[in-house]
């Protein structure tokens, strides 16, 4: 990543817990190629540190993330420049998705378009209660295509339809209401709520979070005979790994467990 006065993504840790913050205030966090490459990055590094147990995603400036950087996108020429930022745009979205451990979104305001989409990427959002998300992409021509997929696998078909199909932004409490997010707090609550989501899952055994959070994202996509078999099948490999085994024994013993994250 850039020098810490130039990074468009700051990265903080403490007690397990990472935080990235999108540090592009001025453009209103919009996702410019060099700013999604500097999220990739960061998620690589995190996805290889085994101290890391969960990771925030927070937002500097007077809104979450405004989506693509439109200037830098109508700069491009051709075909090729424009798939490719599409490309890696998607890339990102899946990374998070495939964190092997949890990511928890901290939505302080705006989150429109692709950023609508990042909130929706994350495994668990929370929200200040004046923050609003909208996919606006059709006011300027530019139908939400690539946020509808995160957006669809949230929220209800006619949900996630007025929003691609008005522009118009939701606040908090119906984001809540209609699953894309989990929770809308007043905005002096939004760190307390966040942190303790985050020291709550941090406290699991890191070892079953990547199993249980591999395992969700895969039987979604699937029938329900498939989904039963796969998850069956994972439950009988989580069930033989040392921190299963602790998991039982600790409550058994009435202890808390110590766990060895395998």
């Amino acid at each position: 990543m850039s020098t810490a006065s130039e990074a468009m993504v700051l990265l903080s840790t403490e007690d397990g817990i990472a935080t990235l913050t999108l540090n592009r205030p001025q453009a209103r966090n919009a996702l410019s190629v060099a700013m999604m490459t500097e999220i990739e990055a960061a998620l690589d590094r995190l996805a290889g540190d085994a101290s890391v147990k969960v990771v925030v995603l927070a937002a500097n400036g007077p809104a979450f993330c405004a989506g693509h950087d439109i200037k830098e996108m109508r700069s491009l020429q051709g075909r090729e420049p424009v798939a490719a930022v599409f490309a890696q745009c998607s890339r990102m979205m899946k990374a998070i998705v495939r964190f092997p451990r949890p990511v928890i979104a901290r939505v302080h305001a705006m989150a429109t378009a692709a950023g609508c989409q990042i909130v929706a990427s994350c495994d668990l959002a929370v929200a200040a209660d004046n923050a609003q998300f909208a996919t606006p992409g059709v006011n300027i021509g530019l139908f939400c295509s690539t946020p509808m997929v995160a957006l669809s696998r949230n929220v209800g078909r006619k949900q996630a339809m007025e929003m691609l199909l008005t522009g118009h932004a939701v606040d908090a409490a119906t984001a809540a209401a209609w699953g894309l997010i989990n929770r809308a707090v007043p905005a002096e609550k939004l760190d307390e709520t966040v942190d303790g989501f985050a020291r709550l899952i941090a406290s699991k055994s890191p070892h079953t979070l990547k199993v249980g959070k591999k395992a969700f994202y895969a039987q979604v996509e699937m029938g329900l005979d498939d989904a039963y078999d796969y998850a069956a099948q994972v439950m009988t490999e989580n069930m033989l790994a040392r921190d299963a085994a602790e998991g039982i024994d600790a409550f058994l013993g009435k202890r808390h467990p110590v766990w060895q994250g395998c």
